[in-house]
């Protein structure tokens, strides 16, 4: 009781201020909106009041937004957009949750520095369409969109598609409102003029010498009009593209052996989803040594080296200038393969000193040829020691 007395009054007034400073410094250390709690990798906002109006965003030198992976919110009802730079700092972003909220939009590229989201829920909100544009670039494994308000359009016809293409069990029920304000089911929609696009690309033999040219043309179909690009990935050779309405060209000039095993592919996208067509680039090139070292010791003596080369190069030793005629005791073994490059060993079983010499590589194809050579030491001859001659004593006679 005494206790209690002692604390109770202004000294208890004091304890309680300190508290809720503590707690204060807490907050502004996460930088936190109000109505949301915060930790180092979470954010999470459901108190309706007083709510927020904008998507959350951590205040500079408070925790590193890259740490986030969940965001969850909800509740929220003034909370309608957004915007295309508020996800942008959250790239560790894994799984995102707007529920029960007033979501009415959201920008073309909000989720465009957003490469790691997983699961997007927007459940019960406000909007009306979507475009496929938001996540074409996402590997989503789950987006839920129940309970929103869809028009009835070509708009959304690609969610349609989304869900035929799973066809799991667990399926949305969604629905839209058409020009009746009747909900119609999704799976149930038929829009005129409103289908996926188809892309053809006319290739020519694409198996060319490196520094060489060619040309590919495509065209594309759909109706909506699909838009048409190329993909190139990381295609090293020059090249440029024209494009009018459904047809296109790429033209791909000073071919580079780098290039060889590359896909390229003509896309088509509509509203609805895309198609693509694709070829793969085959580059024959002259083979080129890339690296030959001295030999190492191992389970085995090894002379390693690298040849490039398409198609793949005939590989020929020469020892001390003349043919070398591989046996099980020396031979060439192949160890990894990429594509048009080759990493292996000239492979000798227990060398001597009769197989130190000078060692030449030649790699050829019917576009080339490369040489190198490199010197090899295993022992040293009998009777020497590291570099000096072992004198025997013998006997005189008499």
């Amino acid at each position: 009781m005494s206790s209690w007395i002692r604390w109770h009054g202004p000294a208890m007034a004091r304890l309680w201020g300190f508290c809720w400073l503590v707690v204060g410094f807490w907050r502004a250390a996460f930088a936190c909106p109000t109505s949301c709690k915060c930790s180092a990798s979470r954010i999470w906002c459901s108190d309706p009041s007083p709510g927020i109006v904008a998507f959350p965003r951590l205040e500079p030198n408070s925790v590193d937004p890259e740490n986030i992976t969940e965001i969850f919110i909800a509740n929220q009802k003034r909370l309608e957009i957004i915007n295309e730079d508020d996800v942008e700092a959250y790239v560790g972003l894994r799984n995102l949750t707007i529920v029960d909220s007033g979501l009415k939009f959201v920008a073309h590229k909000a989720f465009l520095k957003n490469s790691n989201l997983q699961h997007i829920n927007f459940t019960r909100n406000k909007l009306t369409s979507l475009s496929r544009k938001h996540f074409r670039h996402l590997d989503l494994s789950e987006l839920i969109l129940v309970g929103n308000p869809f028009t009835c359009s070509c708009d959304i016809m690609w969610i349609k598609t989304l869900q035929e293409a799973k066809s799991s069990p667990d399926t949305q029920d969604l629905y839209c409102l058409n020009e009746s304000s009747k909900n119609i089911p999704l799976a149930n929609l038929q829009i005129p003029n409103c289908g996926l696009p188809s892309a053809n690309l006319a290739a020519p033999n694409l198996t060319v010498e490196e520094g060489k040219s060619i040309t590919l043309s495509c065209s594309v179909a759909g109706d909506p009009v699909p838009n048409m690009y190329w993909d190139v990935g990381n295609l090293v050779s020059k090249h440029m593209n024209e494009t009018s309405h459904t047809q296109g060209s790429l033209r791909i000039t000073n071919i580079s052996s780098d290039d060889s095993g590359k896909q390229i592919s003509c896309v088509a996208e509509n509203l609805v989803g895309e198609d693509q067509d694709s070829v793969n680039l085959t580059v024959h090139f002259a083979p080129t040594i890339t690296f030959l070292e001295s030999p190492t010791s191992d389970h085995h003596w090894c002379i390693p080296f690298t040849v490039k080369g398409n198609p793949k190069p005939a590989l020929q030793w020469f020892y001390n200038g003349a043919i070398l005629n591989e046996s099980k005791y020396i031979c060439t073994k192949i160890h990894v393969t990429n594509h048009t490059e080759y990493h292996g060993c000239l492979q000798l079983d227990n060398p001597t000193h009769m197989n130190n010499g000078d060692y030449t590589l030649i790699a050829k194809n019917e576009y080339g040829k490369d040489e190198k050579q490199i010197s090899a030491h295993f022992m040293g001859w009998p009777g020497i020691d590291d570099g000096f001659v072992l004198f025997h004593k013998i006997p005189l006679d008499g």
